[in-house]
Order: C-alpha cells, then structure tokens, then sequence
C-alpha cells in the first residue's frame, strides 16, 4: 500500500477555533478522520501529523524520503519564509516522490506577504482554497500517479 504523510504546520492544531470564517468550523481531529477515509478509499495508508515546530516538519520530510512516502503539505506560515523547510521539501522530489503543497485558504486572495511560497517551487503541486477538500484532491492526485 502506497504511504502518504499528511504533514500539517503551525496553528493547525488550532483548527474549528482559530479565525474559522477563514479556515472554518471542523477541527484538525475532524481532518484527520476525513484525510484517512479518503486514503483508505483511495488505497493509499495516510499517516496524518501536525506540528508548531518548524524542526519536527524537516525530520519529518527527512523520514519521508527515508521511508519512501509521498507528502501532502500544509506548511502554513513556513510557506512564505522557512528555507529550511524548501530544502528538506525539495528532497522529496528529488527523490522520485510526490509533494503536494496544500492550502486550506486561497493564499492569493490574502494578505500580500501570503502570496509568495518558498515550497511551490520544489512541489510536485500545489492545490489551495478548497478548504478540507484541498487534502482530496491533493491525495487523489497521488493516488493518480503511475507506480
């Protein structure tokens, strides 16, 4: 069964309270039950993980490419400024695996300094503003890769 980390950064654990009208009601525990049912349904072992620790993303991007598990990402505010995290992102690709940039908000349609991603650039993709739907898509779109 293809493996997938559904790597989640900081303030997401705050989901269903933090700014809702922009990232909504349902909380990351919600997320992580629907990410699951989605992989399962799609084949795909989803292994779901949320961090405020910018270090614990690189060591888990690091055991992706060591494990050999493909990478939905949401890398909230390291988005726009974590080299760090673009160096270890980049690693994923460079290793014949997939890293899907996700965004649970349209970046674009936001604050100018969230319209800028230092991870874009080393992902295999980026899907944003379909809010929990950003992470279906996102898996359906490794599950579409050819083996």
């Amino acid at each position: 069964m293809t493996r997938v980390l559904v790597l989640n950064g900081p303030n997401l654990g705050r989901l269903g309270v933090r700014e809702p009208e922009i990232y909504g009601a349902d909380t990351f525990a919600d997320l992580v039950a629907a990410a699951s049912a989605w992989g399962s349904e799609l084949g795909l072992e989803v292994d779901a993980r949320q961090t405020d620790d910018e270090s614990q993303i690189v060591a888990w991007l690091h055991e992706a490419v060591d494990t050999r598990a493909h990478v939905v990402l949401n890398p909230a505010a390291f988005t726009h400024y974590s080299y760090a995290l673009r160096d270890a992102a980049a690693q994923i690709t460079a290793a014949g695996l997939a890293l899907v940039e996700v965004h649970l908000s349209n970046p674009h349609t936001r604050e100018s300094f969230r319209h800028y991603s230092v991870v874009s650039g080393v992902a295999t993709g980026t899907i944003a503003g379909f809010g929990f739907q950003s992470y279906r898509l996102a898996l359906a779109a490794i599950a579409a890769r050819p083996a």
